[in-house]
Order: C-alpha cells, then structure tokens, then sequence
C-alpha cells in the first residue's frame, strides 16, 4: 500500500507524535514535583533576573538555545526530555510563590497558549530527529539521506520559535498594560 518513501514519512509521524507525547507526560510530571518554599523563591529570585530585561528577540535565542542541543543524536532526546521535566518543575515553583495559578493545569500552558504549543511543536521535532538519527547511527544505515529532512526540521524549528517568542512577548506586555502581571520585582 505504501512505498518506501511513504512508510517513512508514516513513520516519521509517529515518531513525532510519540515524543510529543512523552514530551507532555514529562513535563506533566515535573510540574507535580513537590517543590519547598525555600526552592521556590529561589528559582524565582533566578528566573526575575533572567526575565528582567529580556524582549522578544531573547526569548526566542533563550528557547533557540534549549531547543537545538534536541537535535544531537541519542543526546537530544535526554536533554528533551529533562528540558521538559525541568520546565514543569518551574511552573510548580511558581506556583508555589503565586497560589493562584494552583487551578491553572500545567498541560494547559503547553495546548492551550499559542507559543507554547509552537514550542511543544519545536521540541518535538528536535528530539523525534535526535532518536531517528540515533537509531540510524546504530544500525550503520548511510545518514547523507537524512541531511535534507533534518536541515528542514531545524528550520521549521527556528521559524515556530521565531514566532513563539514574539508572541510570547506580545502577550507578556498585553498582560503588563492590563496588570496582570506584577513588574514591580523585576
């Protein structure tokens, strides 16, 4: 039914979606992380004076720079996915400093926020490619027909996270200007 060519594109669907999934589920589970009050105003403290003066631009290199290393063969789906379990376990510490986002679901940050599904989307790529390359290393199969597809990939990559920065920052500001977001710790 399906030609060579297609059982791959079949394939690469699957996968991507497979690690978006795990992708969710880790992050799932480092936002259930218990976190001290102690560990959160650290990361806080941290996380302020990452964000103080940063603007679209930078969040787009700051995710740019998470995002690329999910590319390296075998090594990108670990860093992936503790990149995940890393992100949810920020979301749990903010919690803790902000209760009222306590009714908020971690998942709803990743599906329901338009830059962070085009980053879930990022992310998925990268670290989907980083097990096909694994795995095509592993069985000595010649890499030159997955140059193309992977150069592809990167640039889909840095376009969703091109985007999702900007928008991420467009809406920081709307949420500034309507007082939604307190600066005046930043």
């Amino acid at each position: 039914m399906f030609t060579k060519y297609g059982n791959v594109n079949k394939t690469r669907i699957i996968l991507f979606f497979v690690f978006l999934g795990i992708f969710a589920a880790t992050f799932q589970m480092g936002s259930m992380s218990s976190v001290s009050e102690e560990e959160a105003n650290a990361f806080m403290a941290e996380f302020e004076e990452l964000v103080s003066d940063i603007d679209a631009f930078g969040i787009f290199t700051h995710n740019l720079t998470i995002a690329l290393p999910m590319f390296i063969p075998g090594f990108g789906v670990a860093w992936g996915l503790f990149s995940a379990w890393s992100t949810g376990f920020a979301f749990a510490s903010i919690v803790v400093t902000a209760p009222q986002l306590a009714d908020i679901p971690p998942l709803s940050i990743l599906f329901l926020s338009p830059f962070g599904l085009m980053e879930l989307v990022a992310y998925s790529f990268g670290i989907s490619r980083s097990f096909i390359l694994i795995r095509a290393i592993v069985k000595k199969v010649d890499l030159t027909p997955l140059l193309k597809p992977t150069l592809i990939e990167i640039g889909i990559m840095v376009g969703l996270l091109l985007v999702g920065g900007y928008l991420e920052f467009y809406m920081i500001e709307i949420a500034r200007k309507e007082g939604m977001i307190d600066v005046s710790g930043l």
